[in-house]
């Protein structure tokens, strides 16, 4: 139902995809080309959509461009040709009454049918016969005709028994002849019967019409003409309506053909379990889980093919070429928007204004031309193109195996700067061995099953294959002793240097493989750096002007406070504080995380009171110790790592900023050496915060804290200065530390 153009049809008899289309093709309504012209992407949206919906797949149709020159030129359409635009006018409107949501529905009512139609589908059956007992007169006319047909058939019947006819007649049938009724008779017959001889057979006897059925068929085609004119008269009425329709008729038949491109790929699809795939903007070829039409019991296969060329090597009948021809047809097939079996999800292929394939033997006798000449007219032509997708069998074929490693080498390299995408099966390992160090080029090696002496018709990336030429010639039947004979001549140097070239190739293409990943990592620690460094830089920028503001803040309060002071009134001075407190956040509690349980292990060095050990054994609350000889059994609580320690226990000290002060730490209830510890930690994490002052909390109390804050706070080689807190920050119980 579909045209190929000849060099699409070529293309796909070279990729053995007919059939495949020969089965596309009856999901078609109508002879029609394979490609959807046109926005490929818009057809896919559209294509979607149809899968997601149920519908009735449309009738047979014909194009409507004869009707439409007919009309155009105001001649008489027949009632066949009235009836093709029924059907998809019918179609139409049940697609248009199904109310689909989304895409097809919006599409359904852009086709707005006119009335005319309407009034032209009530005179038609849904098999195109006019309906005549719409019309009085035709209604009467078919009554006539019926009774004229009876009236035929009962003189015939009489005149079968009719006893001085009888012994005239051959047989008591009617025969047929020149679209008559006759009677076959003997000679003679015309003392009993009346009528005109219409044919004789070879036996003497004759076929005669009687002149009663002549009579009535005279009349049956008179009345017949007289249906045919008013036939003709609706015709003519039917298609001075349709003339003025003609705009519509083209668009509906547009409209109808693109529809048809839609629902026979759906239909397709979903009666042999296909998928769709829509080409991507660039020009990577990735197939998971593929399979070729042509194959009866195909092995999908997936590949990755991102670079510029792939060379396709490995034992012989291993399936190099039909891999070659999954990855065109694949590529053909997207192109197209052709159903194929492939996994949708991880696939990917690119788009390609050309697909080439340099498969078949050139060779012509006819031509006078050879493989290699006709290889070499193949790829002058590639020359002319950009942007295509090439597929060459066999590259070496018909020339010097040296020579051509050099001269394809050469040619492969220019297809790549016209910006060409290929892919080669060969035979050649200093081919494969010269092309292999580029970064553009990606080898598959088909494997070949040692032990059971049989191709595995699977493929490995990244390697160059071996041909198995002397294994492949033993299992089609060749004698062992011949490949006995052909193994020694071939020697075992040639095949060292074969391993030695595939080796040595695999190698230098996984060197070249890691210094990319080396490279990539490194650009990616790079760019890491920079972004560290840029989100250092606004920390600091943030902190700093949140330290302004703080200072600000702070400077208002305390010239708010020194005015409320020069009044000496109390009252207004504890109005201008509580003031002044109020513009400041209120202080949150330091939350200071439990610090993780130590976890002990066996011969590990800890410090119990004032000697050090080793533990022994470790138990729920408590632990064997070893200290100068002797086994002491201690509380977990009472030791203290010394040595190799594992991690400390992190002290994770949770703060809000205060407007005055930046960070506080409250010591209440602290001992001496235990406060001065959390003091160092303490300042230690206001320096890395970047504050420059932090207010402590110790107390009143005895005065023993106070000290001990204040002494530490003299050594402390990061503290500037310090000096007592404010009244309503804690006067005497708390100090200022600037930093």
């Amino acid at each position: 139902m579909t045209r190929l153009s000849s060099n699409l049809a070529e293309l796909f008899g070279k990729l053995d995809l007919l059939p495949h289309i020969a089965s596309l093709e009856q999901f078609f309504s109508r002879e029609q080309n394979i490609a959807i012209p046109g926005d490929q992407e818009r057809h896919f949206r559209y294509i979607q959509a149809l899968d997601a919906l149920e519908f009735k797949a449309p009738p047979k149709s014909v194009g409507f461009e004869s009707i439409i020159n007919h009309l155009k030129k105001q001649g008489v359409l027949r009632f066949e040709e009235i009836h093709e635009l029924l059907k998809v006018v019918r179609y139409f409107r049940l697609m248009r009454n199904h109310n689909f949501a989304g895409l097809i529905g919006e599409w359904m009512e852009t086709i707005i049918i006119p009335e005319p139609f309407g009034e032209i589908d009530e005179y038609f059956d849904h098999e195109g016969n006019f309906i005549e007992s719409r019309d009085e007169e035709l209604h009467k006319i078919a009554q006539r005709i019926k009774a004229i047909k009876t009236e035929i058939n009962d003189s015939i019947k009489r005149l079968f028994h009719t006893q001085k006819l009888t012994p005239y007649l051959v047989d008591t049938q009617i025969h047929y002849i020149n679209d008559e009724e006759t009677l076959l008779v003997r000679g003679g017959f015309n003392h009993v019967l009346k009528g005109s001889v219409v044919g004789r057979t070879g036996a003497g006897f004759f076929y005669v019409a009687p002149d009663a059925v002549l009579r009535s068929k005279e009349q049956l085609r008179y009345v017949m003409q007289e249906r045919e004119t008013k036939l003709y008269e609706y015709a003519k009425r039917f298609s001075a309506k349709l003339s003025n329709l003609v705009p519509f008729i083209g668009f509906c038949d547009r409209e109808f053909e693109r529809f048809d491109h839609y629902q026979a790929r759906v239909l397709f699809a979903r009666a042999r379990d296909f998928a769709i795939l829509k080409p991507q903007n660039n020009a990577d070829v990735v197939l998971e889980e593929f399979s070729h039409p042509a194959i009866h019991k195909p092995k999908p296969i997936s590949v990755d093919f991102r670079s510029n060329l792939l060379m396709i090597t490995g034992v012989n009948a291993g399936g190099k070429t039909m891999l070659l021809k999954s990855l065109l047809s694949a590529s053909l097939m997207a192109k197209y928007l052709i159903p194929m079996k492939i996994n949708p999800h991880k696939s990917r292929i690119g788009s390609f204004k050309r697909i080439e394939a340099v498969i078949d033997d050139p060779q012509s006798v006819s031509n006078d031309i050879s493989t290699f000449a006709g290889r070499m007219v193949q790829f002058s032509h590639l020359f002319e193109h950009k942007s295509a997708l090439v597929g060459v069998d066999e590259i070496e074929l018909g020339t010097d195996s040296d020579e051509a490693a050099a001269l394809f080498a050469i040619v492969l390299d220019e297809l790549i700067k016209r910006g060409q995408k290929i892919i080669v099966t060969t035979h050649h390992k200093r081919l494969a061995a010269l092309m292999a160090d580029r970064s553009d080029v990606e080898l598959m090696a088909a494997l070949y099953d040692e032990e059971r002496r049989v191709p595995t018709y699977e493929f490995l990336q990244g390697v160059i294959g071996k041909s198995y030429a002397f294994e492949t010639a033993s299992r089609y039947g060749i004698n062992p002793a011949i490949i006995t004979r052909a193994k020694a001549l071939y020697g075992e140097n040639h095949e060292k240097l074969s391993v030695l070239i595939e080796r040595g190739s695999e190698l230098e293409r996984e060197l070249k493989r890691k210094n990319r990943e080396v490279d990539e990592r490194l650009e990616a620690l790079k760019a890491q750096e920079a972004a560290l460094k840029e989100a250092r830089e606004q920390l600091r920028s943030d902190l700093d002007a949140e330290k302004a503001k703080l200072r600000a803040g702070y400077d208002e309060a305390v010239r708010e406070a020194k005015e409320a002071a020069r009044g000496m009134d109390m009252a207004a001075i504890h109005r201008q504080l509580n003031k002044a407190q109020a513009k400041l956040p209120k202080a949150e509690p330091i939350k200071i995380a439990e610090p993780e349980p130590i976890r002990y292990e066996v011969g590990q060095a800890v410090k119990y009171r004032t000697q050090r050990g080793t533990v022994v054994s470790v138990g729920a609350k408590d632990a064997m110790i070893e200290v100068e000889g002797m086994r002491l059994r201690v509380k977990l609580s009472d030791l203290k790592p010394s040595g190799n320690l594992p991690k400390k226990p992190k002290v994770t000290v949770t703060s809000q900023i205060d407007q005055k002060s930046g960070l506080k730490l409250d010591l209440h209830g602290l001992r001496g050496e235990e406060s001065c510890e959390r003091m160092d930690k303490f300042l230690s994490d206001a320096l890395l915060q970047g504050f420059d002052e932090v207010i402590i909390y110790h107390g009143i109390g005895t005065g023993k804290l106070a000290y001990a804050v204040k002494e530490f706070l003299k050594e402390h080689p990061s503290v500037k200065s310090f000096s007592d807190a404010p009244q309503h920050l804690g006067g005497f119980g708390a100090k200022v530390v600037r930093l």
